[in-house]
């Protein structure tokens, strides 16, 4: 067995692009869509929440990704929800970089709402329509109009991903 000084994982050629995005990070949103056996989830971190006359929120989403189909078009509909320090485990499912056996949706407990699964005890949560969609680089942006918001108290600290890592948000300070 032979020991390397470099990492044995590490990219020969690193793309500067996603080590940037690593690097600002963010908090972690659960998208979620449909009812039933319908259902489609997805962990977000590249999230903006424009307020105005109507409030809105922006996101880049896999194109390829289930949820993303569920979101087949103008006027789709989806709940955007928060996610505590608490749910890195069902986030890391929703990102597919974990099993979950039977489906994710399988690990929580879920009320069905007019937009989409809602996860019990989620501190805040967006009913959103989706109203724009294009391509951006390898991901599609969507524009989605706040319909409905609910935002409680935080009791524990928020999810946050930075460089491939959870991470908790939040400190004592207000």
């Amino acid at each position: 067995m032979t020991i390397h000084s470099e990492h044995p994982f590490a990219d020969p050629e690193p793309d500067d692009v996603r080590r940037l995005r690593g690097r600002i990070g963010g908090a972690v949103t659960l998208w979620t869509a449909g009812e039933g056996r319908d259902r489609a989830g997805l962990t977000v971190t590249s999230v903006m929440v424009a307020n105005g006359e109507q409030p809105q929120v922006l996101a880049l989403l896999d194109p390829d990704s289930d949820l993303r189909e569920a979101l087949d078009g103008p006027g789709a509909r989806c709940v955007v929800q928060t996610l505590t320090w608490g749910d890195r485990a069902l986030a890391e499912m929703f990102a597919g970089t974990a099993p979950a056996p039977g489906g994710a949706f399988a690990h929580a407990e879920w009320e069905q709402t007019e937009y989409g699964p809602l996860l019990q005890g989620a501190p805040a949560w967006a009913g959103v329509t989706l109203a724009d969609e294009r391509p951006v680089g390898w991901s599609v942006l969507v524009t989605c109009r706040i319909d409905e918001l609910h935002v409680g108290d935080e009791t524990e600290p928020a999810l946050g991903h930075r460089r491939g890592r959870f991470l908790p948000l939040g400190s004592d300070r207000a």
